[in-house]
């Protein structure tokens, strides 16, 4: 399947009356586990990678090069359509231009994009801000403007809540529909009451909204929020949580215990080929064989 099919599929998809659960990927090895999980989509995570591949903090430290080629890889390996994570197009609106172009030809379907100031930082965390609304609409009309597939979608994202209240976030997410915006990300709300207004505003873009476990947002009801009118429902990094906890038990053991056998708390041997498809590389491997 071409990518452009893929991008159809997916802006398809999301005019459906139902929602989209959306796990997130920091890089390829999660990607295949998701789909292998029977998930319809991957969010290509910049906190993820970020925390992944340089072990820092979401603070600004990823750059393009990072988020293409994990695109990249993550395309390679999985038709499944990608939500690539952006951050602020790294510079102004014309370098958001070049960082749309980069991630289309790289394969994603959809690309967030925020409005933070540069460095930006983790939406749940204290002390970021976000530019003027004329630039930060700027960035929008230069992501719509650079994309040659239709089909890829512009996923704009607001931290406006955080600093200048729940309307003022509102209003810029429906300045972002004017300008062309496909789906529209109001971070970080802090209560039910604040969740249930998002969709009730901006009614006729779908919406996604970002469940940190253990940030600012509550962990509510995936049909609660279908029901309000959420189209997708991010679990960015779960995956990676999930795999850090894992990483320290199974550490912590070979530390104490200086062996490690198999007792089905880590995958096996042949799970770990598995996962990373090595059968086929198998079949490859015979069919070229001199």
């Amino acid at each position: 399947m071409m990518n452009h099919e893929i991008n159809a599929s997916f802006r398809a998809r999301l005019r459906e009356d139902r929602a989209l659960l959306l796990p997130g990927a920091a890089n390829a090895l999660a990607a295949r586990v998701i789909e292998d999980c029977g998930f319809e989509a991957i969010f290509l995570t910049g906190a993820g990678l970020t925390n992944s591949y340089y072990g820092k903090p979401d603070l600004g430290f990823m750059g393009l090069s990072d988020i293409a080629g994990q695109t990249a890889a993550i395309r390679n390996i999985s038709m499944l359509p990608i939500i690539a994570d952006a951050d602020t197009g790294f510079g102004n609106a014309v370098n958001m231009y070049h960082t749309v172009r980069t991630l289309e030809l790289a394969g994603a379907s959809a690309i967030q994009i925020e409005d933070q100031l540069s460095p930006k930082r983790c939406g749940h965390f204290a002390g970021k801000d976000v530019v003027a609304l004329p630039e930060a609409r700027d960035r929008i009309r230069a992501a719509v403007d650079a994309r040659t597939d239709p089909n890829l979608m512009i996923l704009a994202r607001t931290d406006a809540r955080a600093t200048q209240g729940l309307e003022a976030a509102l209003d810029r997410a429906e300045a972002f529909i004017e300008d062309g915006a496909d789906i529209t990300f109001v971070e970080a709300p802090v209560n039910r009451e604040e969740i249930r207004a998002i969709p009730a505003r901006l009614t006729n873009t779908p919406q996604l909204l970002n469940i940190v476990v253990g940030g600012r947002t509550p962990v509510l009801e995936f049909e609660d929020l279908e029901e309000m009118g959420f189209s997708l429902i991010l679990y960015a990094n779960v995956a990676l949580q999930a795999a850090i906890r894992g990483m320290y038990s199974a550490l912590t053991g070979l530390k104490t215990d200086r062996k490690f056998e198999d007792t089905g708390a880590i995958a096996g041997f042949e799970e770990r080929q598995s996962v990373v498809n090595k059968s086929y590389y198998d079949a490859l491997e015979a069919k070229y064989k001199a």
